[in-house]
């Protein structure tokens, strides 16, 4: 016979207060600044080739 009291509850911890908007924004700069370093390095290299 079940007991009520032996019962496992599951509880499940979700936090709706943190977005992502804002470490997908700094990724993207980083990445466009990172991009831009290199093209500006390569196109650096090829005019003093």
């Amino acid at each position: 016979m079940a007991q009520p009291g032996l019962q496992k509850k599951n509880i499940v911890k979700t936090e709706d207060n943190s977005t992502l908007k804002g470490t997908l924004a700094s990724v993207f700069l980083l990445g466009f600044f990172l991009i831009a370093t290199w093209v500006g390095v390569y196109f650096l290299f090829l005019d003093r080739f």
